[in-house]
């Protein structure tokens, strides 16, 4: 292929209907004015010049050399975009990504084909705006995103509340607060700055208000109309990512053309991701694109529907380099077809083979959970579960016998319990673990569950109070090899903190049975599919002034016994060496609960942004905690704004919000 010379645009303006202006970087070829190119949007509010720009130089000017045109724009409110953000996946948002596609088609040196591409937020927005169908929007390519906000998003799973809507809030509360780049926008920063700090919500506290699955959560949740997206999907994932569910979903459901890749990687495009194998991703996506947005035959329509990374079992380890295994190539419809295996849980702990009644006390310390790792693995910390055998202690666990051959677990497990409980409210977590011979325990997959929403999200309902009642929860998708000689545990607890929030009472259930379905794929199941190596554009030239660092504490107060997790992510402080800004960000989180007590559950966290160039400097603190008792949520944040030694803004959220069931 001859690669075209391409130029950078670091600040097109792309002016919307209203009249606001968005920031949009631009790679595209030089010649694109007379040999028009299709366009790949990527639309975030995650700050294209300081924020997402390490990633962006590796792939963008990839397509653009290629014949492409990489376009990364700022959101209305965010980077160096005017405007104010109100929450995330609005109407407002999804209109600004339809002007921004037709605005592209219709530049001179736009063939007329859009593509859309994105990770996390970006692959959200990709999949809710296809649902709109744009005419110009040809195909997307969506990684680690969901088709299910409520569900199986970072507010809520299993019905539980997930202590990472406060951590990803804040996150955002801090995001959000910091100012455009005077070197780009010119003397009216500080009156963006000052507009965007005055109308920034504290996000925690709207999705909060959201308990249960309404209409809030359906707007933007694809899965409501599948068949509303006619765009082509190339779906991507990863096995120690959170987001991994969608790719599935997707395959199986989309009625317009789609494929899907998971990997064992973290929340990472696939071509920089640990752990490896990396793939070559952006060959892929190019043959996506050239299929969908040039209609060149590129042989993708032969591919395998479904093409994931069996993972070989390993010992546990909060962190992976590498991930033995192999990649396996599957048809749609794959999972509903392959071969199931039927486990009961018996008495003295066993996984048997025929039912068995039991009579389980589950009464699980309130700090069941520590092992669980991070929900959403993305900093490349000591983020995965580690050794389960602490939270295993505090457990109810089934055992089956050592398996007498390697068992290739693929899809989603699916656990049917019954059992009573002497509260109202309730909740369980479910592992899948690896147990080897030495006793060490790897985490497969696990899901968690609100008892109250027993019968669906919409509308939960309380427990009867000592009535069995039986219950059922499809674990996490996974990909994993079970080697022969090796045991699978069921583990089952009634906390899983700091994962979810506590129920509000120190629940007491009583098991009487239960069943776990295991999906399996024979060793001659698929096609064995392959990747090209991974290629990127030369990394991001930055001089680095302070190392990232990272680190993960947990400690028990030997007076009061609470137990307390320590989360602190340094990323570092940067130049970059295009244009001199300095960018420095630390994040900090606390999560702290008594094993005997529910309500003693309580966050916090702390972000530091900074920004500098020659005698301009910007710093903003960003606190957060939450809190609860029986009957509401409590939460707080505090945003400081400073302007090198002077303080310019400074604003405190405090919000009460009832407890509904959960």
């Amino acid at each position: 292929m001859n690669l075209r010379p391409i130029i950078d645009l670091p600040d097109e303006p792309i002016v919307l209907s209203d009249g606001t202006r968005l920031s949009a970087r631009i790679w595209r070829p030089e010649d694109a004015d007379t040999d028009p190119v299709p366009a790949i949007l990527e639309f975030l509010p995650y700050r294209k010049r300081d924020g997402t720009v390490a990633r962006d130089v590796l792939t963008h000017p990839w397509f653009a050399r290629r014949g492409y045109a990489g376009v990364r724009v700022d959101m209305r409110g965010n980077g160096d975009s005017e405007g104010v953000m109100e929450d995330e996946y609005t109407p407002q948002e999804l209109a600004d990504a339809v002007e921004v596609i037709h605005w592209l088609a219709a530049q001179p040196w736009c063939s007329g084909a859009v593509g859309m591409m994105g990770i996390s937020w970006g692959g959200f927005n990709a999949l809710q705006v296809a649902a709109l169908r744009p005419a110009p929007l040809k195909a997307i390519i969506t990684l680690c995103s969901t088709v299910d906000r409520y569900a199986d998003d970072i507010h809520y799973k299993g019905g539980c509340l997930l202590n990472e809507n406060l951590g990803w809030g804040a996150t955002m509360w801090s995001f959000s607060s910091r100012p455009p780049d005077p070197a780009l926008v010119g003397d009216k920063w500080r009156d963006m700055w000052l507009e965007r700090l005055e109308a920034e919500p504290f996000l925690p506290a709207l999705w909060l208000r959201h308990q249960s699955r309404d209409a809030y959560w359906r707007h933007g949740s694809v899965c409501e109309d599948f068949g509303a997206i006619e765009a082509a999907v190339l779906a991507v994932g990863g096995w120690n990512d959170a987001y991994k569910n969608a790719v599935p979903a997707l395959v199986e459901n989309l009625q317009a053309p789609v494929k899907g890749i998971i990997g064992p990687w973290v929340h990472k495009y696939p071509h920089f991701a640990v752990p490896g194998p990396r793939i070559g991703f952006l060959q892929e996506a190019v043959r996506w694109w050239d299929k969908w947005l040039k209609g060149i035959e590129t042989g993708v329509e032969e591919d395998p529907d479904l093409r994931l990374y069996l993972m070989d079992g390993v010992r546990p380890a909060t962190s992976y380099d590498y991930r033995q295994g192999r990649w396996l190539g599957l048809s749609k419809g794959s999972f509903a077809g392959l071969g199931r295996r039927r486990l009961h849980l018996g008495t003295n702990g066993r996984l048997t083979d025929t039912p068995e009644r039991i009579d389980a006390l589950l009464a699980s310390p309130q700090h069941t959970g520590a092992a669980a790792g991070e929900y959403c693995a993305i900093w490349l910390g000591p983020e995965l579960p580690g050794d389960q055998r602490p939270d295993d202690a505090l457990s109810l666990c089934f055992d089956a016998p050592p398996a007498t051959q390697a068992m290739n677990i693929v899809g989603a497990p699916e656990v049917t319990l019954r059992l009573a409980s002497d509260q109202l409210q309730g909740q369980i977590a479910v592992r899948l673990c690896h147990v080897h011979p030495d006793g060490a325990s790897t985490r497969i997959t696990y899901g968690v569950l609100n008892l109250s929403h027993r019968a669906g999200h919409a509308a939960p309902a309380p427990l009867p109070v000592g009535t069995p009642v039986e219950v059922t929860l499809a674990l996490d998708h996974i990909a994993y090899r079970l080697p022969a000689g090796h045991r699978l545990r069921l583990a089952i607890s009634s906390a899983y903190w700091p994962l979810i929030w506590p129920a509000p009472t120190a629940t007491r259930l009583t098991l009487l049975d239960g069943r776990l379905d295991l999906p399996l794929c024979p060793d001659d199941a698929g096609t064995e599919p392959h990747f090209l190596p991974a290629e990127t554009e030369p990394p991001w030239p930055a001089r680095e002034l302070r190392p990232p660092a990272n680190s993960r504490v947990q400690s028990t107060d030997l007076g009061s016994g609470s137990v307390s997790l320590e989360i602190i992510d340094d990323f570092g402080e940067f130049e970059d060496m295009d244009h001199g800004l300095i960018t420095g960000s630390v994040a900090r989180e606390w999560w702290e609960i008594h094993p005997d007590d529910p309500l003693s559950a309580r966050g916090r966290t702390h972000w530091t942004e900074t920004l500098r160039r020659a005698d301009w400097s910007v710093r903003t603190e960003t606190t957060s905690q939450m809190w609860s008792d029986s009957s509401f949520f409590y939460i707080e944040a505090r945003l400081e704004a400073w302007e090198g030694e002077d303080m310019i803004r400074e604003k405190t959220i405090k919000a009460t919000i009832p407890r509904s069931e959960i």
